[in-house]
Order: C-alpha cells, then sequence, then structure tokens
C-alpha cells in the first residue's frame, strides 16, 4: 500500500487526539466522531505505517516506542500547517492603511491614489482622515495614521517625521470670473480694496501667505474670513468680491472650468514641496510602501 497516497490529515488528527488523551472514547467525544471510528482510523494508519503504535493498558491506550516517535514528528506537522493557515488568514483578511490629507491633496492626489490602490489592492481597507497639520502629524507620531499627504509645514513640526517631495506648488490667489481685480495691471496693489479669505492659524500655507503678503507691504493683513474648505471658500468667492488665498492644488478643477480664477502674483514666496509624511523610524509595510508608489506616479502625471 502506497501510504503517501493513502494518508489524510484525519489519520493525524484522530492519532493525536488519542495519543494526549489515552483514550478512544475521550478522543471520540473530543472529535465529535463515533467512538468505531476513531478505531478504525487508528487502524488504518497502523497498517500504512505497518507496525503498531500503541499499547492497551487497562481501559488506556498509551504511546509505544514506534507511536511516541511519530508523534514527534506528526506533532511538529500538524503545527507547521496550523502556522501555515494562520498565516493564509492574516494575509487574506482585509489590511487597513490610516492615511491623513491635508487640505491641499485632498481634492486630486489622495482620491486618484486611493481609487487605484483599491483596484490593485481589494483586500486592504483605506480610511482617509483631514485636519489642520498639527493634528495629523500628532496622530502620525502615536500610531493612529500611517502617513500624511499635503504640503510641507516649518521643520519644526516635523521631528521624528521624514518627507519625500513629489513637486513644488503654489498658493494662489483665486477670484469669480467677473471679479474688478482681474482688470488691474497689477492685482496685488488692491488687495487692500477688498476683503481677504484667510487659511486659519495653524494652516500649513499661513505662514507663506503671511510672508507673502509682508512682502507687498501688507504687514499684519487678516482675512475677513478665514478657512480652506473648498466648498465654504469657493461659495463666498464666487458670490462676492471676496479674495482667497488657497493652495493651487484645493482649487485645481475651479481652476481649469473656470469657475475660479487665479491673479498672476508671480511671487516665488508663494511656491512649497508637496509630498508625504511618514515616521523616520517606521518599520516596513508592504500597504503603505505601495500606496506611496502610486502616490509618486500619480504626481508625475498630475504635475506633467
Amino acid at each position: 500500500m502506497n501510504w503517501d497516497q493513502t494518508l489524510r490529515l484525519r489519520h493525524i488528527k484522530c492519532f493525536l487526539e488519542v495519543a494526549r488523551v489515552e483514550s478512544v472514547s475521550l478522543a471520540a467525544a473530543s472529535l465529535n466522531i463515533t467512538q468505531p471510528a476513531v478505531s478504525k482510523t487508528i487502524k488504518e494508519l497502523e497498517e500504512l505505517l505497518q507496525t503498531p503504535l500503541f499499547n492497551r493498558v487497562g481501559r488506556r491506550l498509551q504511546l509505544n516506542e514506534q507511536g511516541r516517535i511519530f508523534q514527534n514528528h506528526a506533532a511538529a506537522s500538524w503545527l507547521e500547517l496550523s502556522k501555515a493557515k494562520d498565516r493564509l488568514r492574516r494575509e487574506t483578511r482585509r489590511r487597513e492603511l490610516r492615511i491623513g490629507s491635508l487640505p491641499t491633496a485632498a481634492t486630486e492626489l489622495v482620491p486618484d491614489a486611493v481609487l487605484t490602490f483599491s483596484k490593485d489592492t481589494p483586500n486592504s481597507q483605506l480610511k482617509v482622515r483631514t485636519g489642520p497639520n498639527w493634528m495629523l502629524f500628532n496622530q502620525l507620531r502615536d500610531g493612529q495614521l500611517d502617513l500624511v499627504v499635503g504640503r510641507m509645514p516649518d521643520a519644526d513640526l516635523l521631528t521624528d517625521i521624514a518627507f519625500e517631495q513629489f513637486y513644488s506648488e503654489d498658493v494662489v490667489c483665486v477670484v469669480r470670473p467677473d471679479h474688478p481685480i482681474l482688470f488691474d495691471d497689477h492685482p496685488s496693489d488692491h488687495f487692500l480694496n477688498y476683503p481677504l479669505v484667510m487659511p486659519p492659524r495653524g494652516a500649513v500655507i499661513r505662514p507663506t501667505v503671511e510672508r507673502y503678503l509682508t512682502s507687498i507691504g501688507m504687514t499684519g493683513a487678516q482675512g475677513a474670513v478665514e478657512t480652506v474648505s473648498l466648498p465654504i471658500g469657493r461659495r463666498i468667492v464666487q458670490r462676492s468680491d471676496y479674495i482667497w488665498f488657497i493652495s493651487r492644488g484645493v482649487v485645481m478643477d475651479e481652476l481649469l472650468n473656470g469657475s475660479l480664477i487665479s491673479c498672476p502674483l508671480q511671487s516665488d514666496l508663494l511656491a512649497g514641496p508637496v509630498g508625504v509624511f511618514t515616521l523616520a523610524n517606521a518599520t516596513p509595510d508592504v500597504e503603505r510602501s505601495a500606496f506611496v508608489q502610486i502616490l509618486r506616479d500619480l504626481s508625475q502625471r498630475l504635475r506633467k
């Protein structure tokens, strides 16, 4: 009899249980099968191995020398099979990737990356959070986020955080298409004549906007409204003479379809790097690495 073609997992499982409890009746109860089925399985195994495995001592079945040898190998094999099953279960269950998105990446880069990643990795679940930079960076340090995507802030906010730049993006000043300031040759000369929508204090681009305003003689300028929210800022600007300082990425679609117009400012002070933030000592992670690579690829295509 060719034992390697006839041996089944039920033989191993039944043998190990009988060896453990030293009783056919107890093994049958544990395995939820009949006592005759246990006896038949053990007999088949002994015939396959061509040797007895147990000695009967009263009502107990005790392993003999051959049985102990087989038990050592069978138990090790069963353990390895259990490990393989557990690993496969972990690999196939839904994996969670937690992403923080700053406003400049929330309207185009991150949504497009989410769609690509979900298509390529259907067993993963993405959780995307938005919020101010200080909150997202704190959550990254605390292990509540796996990565953050957005514009680089001042260096003092990046303790223990690594940054990879994808591209440079400017802050723009946007208005409605028929805003009077668009008819001026030098729009920045007339900012004082109109109410401003500014990024709130704590926003990554707030210091950038303040430095620019200082450079044109508007030191300490305050916004009548403070927001980086696209729905709110867009609605305000489209229905008034407000002018809004906001990252280009936030209003990219509106600029492309002409519902908002960017004032020509021509200042290097408004540019800044956009990329991905991860913990400097983060352990390797397949899902995070895959998502970052998607961000790299999309960034190259979006900025061509």
